[in-house]
């Protein structure tokens, strides 16, 4: 049987260039690098409804994704992953109700951990988590763009944030 192997594109956001990597099996990094990469001038077929669905996430048009994914983790990352994908557009959810909804208030730090370690930054929505007392922690991309992508799912947290 024949494999596919991963395919990769740099697409130019507001927040910097992401680097998107899928396959077959569906996107399995989405990430944000500081790096001055040239976006890609084709984008492969398997990435293109990825890249359509972030313009359109970023233009406001689109509020929930219909993509494929395959993040690579642990099963309990992957189970803590899968609970960021019920935090609604322009909410959030503190790590302590995430722990909660996974059903073990004492594996806060567990769950602070894997969200650290999302993959597939914005479409499993780790930037929606905050800390108990509203301040924004913890964001592989940096704080900065976890308060843009909060700020851009809901215009009314701008005075709220920080």
């Amino acid at each position: 049987m024949f494999l596919e192997s991963n395919q990769t594109t740099y697409y130019k956001t507001p927040i910097g260039t992401a680097k998107i990597v899928g396959d077959e099996n569906g996107i399995s990094a989405v990430t944000v690098i500081n790096d001055a990469i040239e976006t890609s001038a084709e984008i492969p077929e398997i990435l293109q409804d990825c890249v359509q669905q972030l313009t359109e996430y970023f233009n406001g048009t689109r509020r929930e994704f219909n993509l494929k994914l395959n993040p690579h983790g642990t099963d309990f990352q992957k189970r803590v992953w899968k609970e960021l994908l019920l935090v609604p557009y322009g909410k959030t959810r503190t790590y302590l109700e995430q722990s909660k909804q996974l059903g073990d208030v004492k594996a806060i730090r567990a769950v602070a951990s894997s969200n650290g370690k999302n993959p597939i930054w914005i479409l499993i929505p780790c930037h929606r988590i905050i800390g108990s007392d509203g301040s924004l922690t913890g964001y592989a991309g940096g704080i900065w763009r976890k308060k843009w992508l909060l700020e851009h799912e809901n215009p009314s947290t701008q005075q709220s944030l920080f």
